[in-house]
Parts: C-alpha cells; structure tokens; sequence
C-alpha cells in the first residue's frame, strides 16, 4: 500500500500544511521535507533506563529524557502498564490513566499514614485558597463529598443489614420429633 496523501484524503484536514503558502512557518522556515523521512537533527544521548518507563505504543523507543521520580508501582502502576497498551488516540488509554491518578493519591495517604503521617489535606487540596476566593465552590465541593460518603455508609450498611435478615437473624430451631 502506497502511503500517499490521496490514501488519506477522507480525514478531515489531511494534507492541510501541504501547501508551503498555507503554513504558518512560511517562508521563514527553509522548507525541505526532510522532517518526513524521521529525524532530522541528531538526537540526544538516551538517558539511562533505571527504573520502569512507559511509553506509547506508537512510538518505536523511549524519549532520550524523561522523569525518574516516580516509576509506575501498585495499582496505580498495573493501571498505568494497562493505558500504554492502547493508543493514544483511544479512551481506553485516557481513562485509565485518570483513574490511575485517583487511584494513585489515595495510595500517597495510605503511604503517609503506614509512616506515622497524618497528610493534611486541608492544604494539600487547596482549600484554604478555596475559602479565601471561591467559597461557593468550596461548599459545593463538601457537600457533594459528604452526599457520597453518605451513600456508601448507606449502601453498606443496607448491604450488612440484607446480609444479616438472610443469614437468619433468628435461627431455626430443631423440628421436635
């Protein structure tokens, strides 16, 4: 198959920057083409892998640099490792990767209390900035926080409830004979 720009004329706003008078660079940038035929500078020396790295699947290797602080680990991390199998034009690499965010603070408190660390999140969430500019926002914030810790104290305890009436709350006795 050809990989034309006529193979790809049904995407909308393909081939948009052929036109070098239609480019925003133009003619300030020297334009040759070369940057389609890969890199077109030397690359960097690649960083040394010490630690887990993901990267996309679209790419053919890692960036040259890239973060080491805080390499995928726990659940957070088996999320993550489950995002960058799909593309990243997918939702089935976004979502996960924001689910892993989540999963991912809730993990920090548990780190800081397993330490003798009570985080304060009053700070840490910005609250007291919050409370100076945006107390509407604030108070919506609590509230619908404190509805969905409401819920699920509900749910369970409905759930423990139901648990208990089925598990015969008062046991049948032995049938006289």
């Amino acid at each position: 198959m050809n990989n034309t720009p006529e193979n790809y004329s049904h995407i909308k706003g393909w081939g948009i920057d052929a036109d070098p008078k239609n480019d925003p660079t133009y003619p300030m940038k020297h334009r040759t083409d070369a940057e389609q035929q890969g890199y077109s500078w030397q690359r960097p020396t690649q960083q040394p892998i010490r630690v887990e790295v993901l990267h996309s699947n679209e790419r053919p290797n890692v960036s040259s640099v890239f973060g080491t602080s805080t390499p995928p680990s726990g659940l957070s991390g088996m999320i993550r490792r489950y995002a960058f199998k799909y593309s990243e034009g997918s939702f089935a690499h976004w979502i996960p990767l924001l689910i892993a965010d989540r999963v991912n603070v809730v993990e920090g408190v548990l780190d800081d209390l397993s330490r003798g660390h009570i985080p304060n999140i009053f700070a840490e969430k910005g609250w007291k900035a919050d409370w100076k500019y945006n107390r509407k926002g604030l108070a919506k914030k609590i509230l619908v926080g404190a509805v969905a810790a409401a819920a699920v104290v509900v749910l369970i305890s409905r759930n423990k409830q139901q648990k208990h009436m089925e598990g015969g709350a008062f046991p049948e006795s032995e049938p006289i004979k």
